[in-house]
């Protein structure tokens, strides 16, 4: 299969658990942020979506989440829909409960808690303490460190620590779908390919759907199934993980290229990209 520079080009083979058709967002009245986008996350699937800073990636895990409203972000065209229902009538909260999370950029943790206590505070008032301790076990298996430093606070523990609990503390809700805003932001190159490995192991695993937001491509497409490139809040290529990773232009502009620079055709770079063509 081709990766195609058209919106909504490639479907993913299994069952969407998560869909949105032809979406776009305005912030303050103004600014349109996205522009159409079109994506599909089957279950059990991990799909990646890519671009530069000010794509609209961030935006469309927020349009999904619904926590654009704090951002004075409202969806003005298209529809959201998880698991068969439309989310946009519904806050945030009630996404939560439906089976969607959202692991926000920059981690969020408690800082003034322990990494015990803040996944305790995710986990829902409605469960016991058994599943509590099952789920908690759970992610301590997934992330050994956390179960070291248990009874540290938290605004302790080292950057990849706290990436990993805020994963942790995400599982403890229970998902059908995670969505994970720049996991790597910020981290050594060691606890970025220790994280994604561990992403990786949940969603096989556990089966669960996880949409995956990065600049770092080439960490995210070693990892996902499929994958969608935005840039200027369009969807501008999608297909197979394998298919976008070998793309010479995606090498080139997203990948590091092979670091070797024609400069006779430097002028060319930009009429290369054939989705601006």
């Amino acid at each position: 299969m081709e990766a195609q520079a058209a919106q909504g080009a490639s479907a993913p083979a299994t069952e969407p658990v998560l869909t949105l058709s032809n979406v776009e967002v305005v912030y303050d009245n103004v600014f349109l942020a996205i522009k159409g986008v079109s994506l599909e996350v089957g279950e059990g699937q991990m799909v990646a979506l890519l671009g530069g800073n000010g794509a609209g990636k961030s935006t469309t895990l927020k349009t999904v989440s619904g926590l654009l409203a704090p951002e004075r972000g409202e969806v003005t065209r298209g529809d959201v829909h998880f698991m068969g229902e439309n989310l946009l009538p519904l806050g945030a909260s009630a996404r939560v409960d439906r089976g969607l999370v959202h692991v926000l950029e920059g981690r969020r943790i408690f800082g003034h808690l322990t990494p015990e206590d803040n996944l305790l505070a995710a986990f829902s008032l409605k469960g016991d303490r058994r599943r509590y301790q099952q789920l908690r076990d759970q992610v301590f298996d997934y992330f050994p460190r956390l179960r070291e430093r248990s009874r540290t606070k938290a605004g302790y523990l080292s950057g990849g620590e706290q990436q990993m609990l805020a994963i942790g503390r995400a599982l403890m809700t229970e998902p059908r779908l995670i969505m994970l805003d720049e996991p790597s932001l910020g981290l050594a190159p060691v606890l970025v390919e220790e994280i994604f490995e561990i992403i990786k192991a949940i969603n096989a695993n556990e089966g669960m759907s996880v949409l995956l937001v990065e600049q770092n491509a080439a960490a995210a497409l070693e990892i996902a199934d499929h994958a969608y490139l935005v840039e200027n809040g369009h969807i501008v290529m999608s297909g197979e993980a394998e298919v976008l990773r070998s793309n010479p232009d995606v090498q080139e502009f997203y990948l590091g290229g092979s670091g070797k620079v024609d400069y006779h055709n430097v002028k060319h770079y930009r009429r290369r990209k054939r989705w601006l063509a």
